[in-house]
């Protein structure tokens, strides 16, 4: 059953990817100006544009460009990038690395704190700690970035200089220079997320600590603590699952503004470097990996939901 579940899911996500390919397209090619003139310069022989027009299939119709870069996508392949004669799939991957251990380091960190917070302050709910928890979650929810980044930055990489503010390690030149690289602008993204998944978890929790099973546990003489963890925290998992999904896709989003203020060679840095150069063909293919990593990301979350809950993969 689990296995016709994730067909159907399967299928469902291909109009979806399909409508993102089309946003995508119209996104970059209904861009005010000339492409090929804001590549070369307004002083550009024609020649030159023309050129390059019919280098990126720009002289054919709107629809018969759309459909041959359809057809392109499905065998994988995006194009080349102007700047570099590079193909794009190649360019994004290279890329891909330092973006997703930003990511995996962000995630890691968020959940470390937010679960064990939510936890305690479930557990202290009628202290003044709840309070306090929902102000500061609040708070952390609300703080810009960016702001936060040059914060940290003036903190702890100027005045106090802990962390190196620029800059990347591969995980394969030793996991200590990886994490150091890794870990300021981690906490960072970490900040806001924290606020949220804390926050989901608390109330999912508060939702099932008076639910009758729980009384049920407690009447049978089950400690406080046991009955947080067996009973009310596994049935608060499955609406902060999406919460965590949402975050992990969203962080994509989040990291091209720190790779950008920390220069990690990442996919967002990529995607502003390509922007800066009226990289066509980078752009439009980098905005259309974002879009299905995050689909992708949904998928996965929707399966995790059937794993947790087996009475979802029936509806």
């Amino acid at each position: 059953m689990l296995l016709q579940y994730t067909i159907r899911r399967l299928v469902s996500i291909i109009p979806v990817l399909l409508v993102v390919c089309v946003i995508v397209f119209l996104i970059v090619h209904l861009t005010p100006g000339n492409p090929a003139y804001l590549i070369l310069g307004e002083d550009s022989s024609p020649e030159a544009v023309a050129q390059l027009e019919a280098q990126l299939g720009l002289d054919k119709p709107m629809a018969e460009q759309f459909v041959d870069w359809l057809k392109n996508i499905v065998t994988g392949d995006l194009g080349e990038s102007v700047y570099s004669s590079e193909p794009v799939t190649d360019v994004i991957f290279a890329r891909v690395g330092p973006t997703f251990s930003l990511m995996l380091t962000s995630i890691v960190l968020t959940l470390i704190i937010a679960i064990p917070t939510a936890i305690f302050v479930v557990w202290r709910r009628h202290t003044v700690l709840d309070p306090l928890f929902t102000s500061a979650s609040l708070v952390g929810a609300s703080i810009p970035e960016f702001w936060f980044a040059m914060l940290l930055v003036l903190g702890f990489g100027v005045a106090v200089p802990i962390f190196p503010v620029a800059g990347y390690v591969p995980i394969s030149a030793g996991v200590g220079g990886w994490l150091h690289h890794l870990l300021l602008p981690s906490i960072i993204l970490a900040t806001v997320e924290v606020g949220l998944i804390a926050r989901m978890l608390r109330d999912s929790m508060l939702e099932s600590v008076n639910q009758d099973y729980t009384k049920t546990a407690r009447a049978k003489g089950l400690k406080e603590s046991t009955v947080l963890m067996k009973h009310v925290f596994s049935n608060a998992l499955i609406p902060t699952t999406t919460v965590v999904g949402l975050t992990i896709a969203g962080l994509l989003g989040g990291t091209v503004i720190i790779e950008t203020i920390f220069t990690i060679p990442g996919v967002g840095q990529l995607l502003i470097d390509s922007i800066h150069r009226r990289d066509y063909p980078v752009i439009q293919g980098v905005v259309l990996f974002i879009a299905v990593v995050y689909v992708l990301v949904n998928l996965l979350i929707d399966l995790l939901y059937a794993l947790l809950d087996p009475r979802i993969r029936y509806d």
